[in-house]
């Protein structure tokens, strides 16, 4: 969707996929009326003898474009995990001017690799991968199924018996289809739930250690509103710059603001408190992009509004904010980031061994100041450690 997008699959898939599919189908299940010993491999034993070479090269191509598909699909919902916070922020690299969903995740890509292999050496051949493809397909379409009748139900918002009766019968089908390959679960059938099992965890420890941090980081918080007020009378020091703070709660007060006044007993003249979160759509109209707020002693709270398919640009989102008797200036600006140290033990919210997967997650995940396309020569980053 994010390299080519929807009419073009549409055309593709109407005009040529869905015609070559059903010709190819028919084709075998006609040779397997006549010839039912061809059953071993009916496309390959379709063709005559002069064109095998051919349909192999033929299939080889097949194969990388679709492998191909595989590939930009899994950095298409790498990074819409990564928005809605289920994994850890990873480096994304844009390969295009003009489509933001033309990217390349090298992380992805080498895992991609990696699975691969593994797999291809582990099963040995194509016949012993078919049943892990059976139970991915059929579970994959299942899973597709029950959320188009969400979609029907809770967004398009027709009645639930329009709803059930639209996606009942593919949802029945399609148990059908998954208890018919679920007999060959012990064949190499429990890969793909494995592997399913295995990314669920991993992106609920991520999910739910992000939530546990925060409200520990937050938690001796001062209130944004008495911090601003307690200001007034305060002795500390001006500058004349642009400080912007990152901070994931629009209430309380950045961890890196406290540091930055607690060590170096210095303020700046304008202070932008910016908060990014992201919509559970695709994409946020540029006028719906932020929300401006004064606080008062010259601090301004700044939302930035972003579907799960854009990517975050937060001084070009800066300097489209409109805020009154101020012009952003990107040469007297710094951008003050925290960044903690996690310290796992035991008695907290997760389990010892969850504790430590979120640790290590933490302490590889991407930069913020390349996630959010900030300078890096006018960054202060400031840590913390805490215990979780």
């Amino acid at each position: 969707m994010g390299h080519f997008g929807r009419p073009a699959i549409r055309i593709a898939w109407t005009g040529l996929v869905l015609p070559g599919l059903a010709l190819n189908y028919f084709g075998q299940g006609a040779l397997l009326l006549a010839h039912p010993e061809a059953v071993t491999n009916p496309f390959y034993l379709a063709f005559p003898d002069s064109l095998l070479i051919p349909a192999v090269v033929l299939s080889t191509l097949a194969t990388i474009i679709a492998s191909q598909a595989v590939i930009s699909g899994a950095y298409s919902i790498t990074r819409q995990a990564i928005q809605l916070g289920f994994l850890p922020r990873m480096r994304i690299m844009h390969t295009s001017a003009k489509e933001s969903g033309q990217i390349y995740i090298p992380a992805i890509n080498w895992a991609l690799l990696i699975a691969v292999c593994l797999t291809v050496i582990s099963f040995k051949n194509s016949s012993a991968i078919a049943a892990a493809y059976g139970i991915a397909v059929t579970g994959t379409m299942l899973i597709t199924s029950i959320l188009t009748f969400f979609v029907v139900r809770n967004i398009w918002k027709y009645p639930l018996w329009i709803a059930i009766g639209a996606t009942g019968i593919f949802i029945s089908l399609d148990i059908l289809l998954l208890a018919s390959c679920s007999v060959k679960f012990f064949n190499g059938g429990w890969f793909p739930i494995a592997l399913a099992m295995i990314l669920v965890v991993v992106m609920w420890t991520w999910r739910e250690g992000r939530q546990i941090l925060l409200s520990k980081i937050h938690e001796d918080d001062p209130k944004m509103e008495l911090f601003i007020s307690s200001l007034e009378n305060s002795d500390i020091s001006i500058v004349e710059r642009t400080a912007v703070y990152l901070n994931a709660s629009k209430d309380t007060v950045p961890q890196a603001l406290l540091h930055n006044i607690k060590h170096n007993q210095v303020l700046h003249r304008t202070n932008l408190i910016v908060t990014v979160s992201y919509a559970d759509i695709p994409s946020v109209a540029p006028e719906e992009r932020n929300s401006i707020k004064f606080l008062g002693n010259g601090f301004w709270q700044v939302g930035l509004n972003y579907g799960f398919m854009q990517a975050p640009d937060i001084p070009r989102a800066l300097a489209e904010c409109n805020i009154p008797g101020f012009t952003f200036d990107p040469f007297t600006t710094s951008y003050f980031v925290s960044r903690e140290i996690i310290i796992s033990g035991h008695g907290g919210a997760m389990s010892k061994w969850r504790d430590d997967m979120f640790s290590v997650m933490s302490r590889n995940a991407g930069s913020v100041v390349d996630y959010f396309n900030i300078p890096s020569n006018s960054v202060i980053e400031l840590g913390s450690r805490v215990h979780i």
